[in-house]
């Protein structure tokens, strides 16, 4: 019987991609920008805040979603795209209250703007939207104890999608990991907490992977453990 349950605690790890799906909607002003914002569907959201991040660059950009760097680059709107880079999706409960915050922000610049300024054809921002791809991996995590070891063995794509992507889709918008280490009871209370402390928004897939590796193993050398 204790195997069985112990099987049935087995963390799975998979990892994901993210197939991107061009839509028909663009825009060549901020004003085309918020319009088309207000109809686009979710997953364009999803796609425009998160997307960057599964994919390589040999120097993370200074904006932190394809919104904040089009208006800096485009339309030269240095200002609007600092207020943007600085929305953090991970305090929003939901896509549609991204967009309203989003929308608002917009909304603010534009009553600043004397006149709406348009991009070349080819500078036209496109809205793309995005469908996940999970992928099974080799790598099972079967007791707390074995994170630290296993954490680092993982590829960008499963630390997005246990801990980015499960955020979207969890009851409690937590991390696959803290939601695995909840059901051991109150034992990994104080690193559950550690684990949600984590802010994955300002942080490459690499980043975010250290950091996590870091306070996991911190946390079982401080029980002894490690």
């Amino acid at each position: 019987m204790e195997s069985n349950t112990q099987f049935s605690r087995s963390f799975f790890v998979n990892s994901c991609s993210l197939a991107s799906i061009a839509t028909a909607e663009q825009a060549s002003s901020l004003l085309e920008l918020r319009d088309k914002l207000t109809k686009v569907d979710e997953s364009c959201l999803y796609y425009h805040f998160w997307g960057a991040r599964m994919y390589p660059h040999f120097v993370q950009s200074e904006h932190h979603n394809d919104f904040a760097s089009w208006v800096y680059h485009r339309l030269h709107d240095h200002v609007l795209a600092e207020r943007l880079s600085i929305i953090d999706p991970t305090e929003f409960n939901t896509l549609d209250a991204l967009r309203q915050e989003v929308i608002e922000t917009i909304d603010r610049r534009l009553d600043d703007y004397e006149i709406v300024h348009w991009t070349k054809r080819e500078d036209r921002f496109h809205f793309i939207c995005t469908s996940i791809i999970i992928f099974e991996s080799s790598l099972v995590i079967e007791r707390p104890q074995d994170l630290p070891s296993v954490i680092p063995m993982m590829s960008p794509g499963s630390i997005f999608y246990h801990f980015i992507d499960a955020r979207m889709r969890t009851s409690d918008k937590m991390d696959d990991f803290s939601v695995w280490l909840e059901t051991f009871g109150d034992a990994y209370k104080d690193l559950v907490q550690k684990i949600q402390a984590i802010d994955p928004y300002f942080l490459s897939l690499s980043q975010l992977k250290d950091e996590l590796a870091e306070v996991i193993k911190g946390d079982f050398i401080s029980r002894g453990q490690l």
